[in-house]
């Protein structure tokens, strides 16, 4: 019986390891090539973005996978940081847009997760119900009515045209909702005998206990707004104002090894996030809101 459980558990290790290293080569590539001359790239590489650019499908050299350069270079570092101000002002952009979005999202969340929880009814019940069929659509149904509601506002080609709907995004809210309704009712009778009111219970009994929630639905927001494409693409007239998600994008074939060194910039917010906030998010999703003792 041992023997099976040992065979059996190395197999998943294995297969999850497979998994893992097929997961992280491609950010394993990207970090690694971002030290490579740009002539290195273009032999590696050159003949991919041709063919991918001019529309064919055929490419009559082998392509040239490599992992460690040649020679370490930081000329596309410095090109990027130094001598192309607009990475850095795209950068910024992202950075404008994105954390906005999950400070208002989760706050506004927080508070219709409660009213969810708190009150019941078949008012309550439709709207939260309404909530679940909007998250299910994906966004580019409702793409064409948050470009017509932004024209109608007066605010499109602005910031506050990805920032608005971002807000009151309705994937938070459900997350958090069912969060919520796992906290023991035991809790908040007892938070009533001491005298507190609606506010002091929200603040003082309902958001401690959902402080993993909360990290692991900020985690989350942010990474899906830190690499949007589509709603600047269409919000965002000015090249400007767009996120350097927008400029990954559209790389062209010059600028393949520029890229790399961006895409690597590009991914430290969001590394740095989840390695802080990683206790976190795994307690948010595995947990569901158990409450310790």
């Amino acid at each position: 019986m041992r023997k099976k459980r040992l065979i059996g558990r190395t197999a998943v290790f294995i297969t999850s390891a497979i998994f893992a290293i097929a997961f992280l080569l491609p950010t394993v590539l990207t970090i690694t090539n971002s030290f490579m001359t740009q002539s290195e790239i273009d032999a590696n590489y050159g003949q991919v973005f041709q063919s991918a650019n001019s529309g064919s499908t055929f490419i009559s050299e082998q392509v040239n996978l490599k992992f460690i350069p040649d020679k370490v270079s930081l000329s596309q570092y410095v090109r990027v940081l130094f001598q192309s101000p607009e990475y850095l002002l795209k950068f910024w952009n992202s950075v404008i847009l994105t954390v906005p979005i999950v400070i208002l999202q989760v706050g506004v969340a927080s508070i219709a997760a409660y009213g969810f929880t708190r009150w019941r009814g078949k008012v309550r019940a439709a709207i939260f119900f309404f909530y679940v069929i909007l998250m299910l659509m994906p966004y580019q149904v409702t793409l064409v009515p948050n470009y017509l509601v932004s024209r109608w506002l007066g605010i499109l080609n602005t910031r506050w045209a990805i920032i608005l709907p971002g807000a009151f995004a309705p994937f938070s809210v459900f997350l958090l909702t069912k969060y919520m309704r796992r906290i023991p009712v035991s809790l908040i009778e007892a938070a009533k005998l001491d005298g507190a009111g609606e506010w002091q219970i929200f603040t003082k009994v309902c958001l401690p206990q959902c402080r993993a929630a909360l990290y692991s639905i900020a985690i989350l927001v942010f990474i899906d707004y830190w690499n949007m494409v589509e709603q600047p693409l269409i919000l965002l007239a000015d090249a400007e104002k767009q996120p350097l998600s927008v400029y990954l994008s559209q790389i062209n074939v010059g600028e393949v090894g520029v890229a790399f060194a961006v895409a690597t910039i590009y991914m430290i917010p969001t590394l740095l996030l989840f390695l802080h906030g990683e206790e976190y998010l795994v307690e948010g999703i595995a947990h569901q809101g158990s409450v310790k003792g």
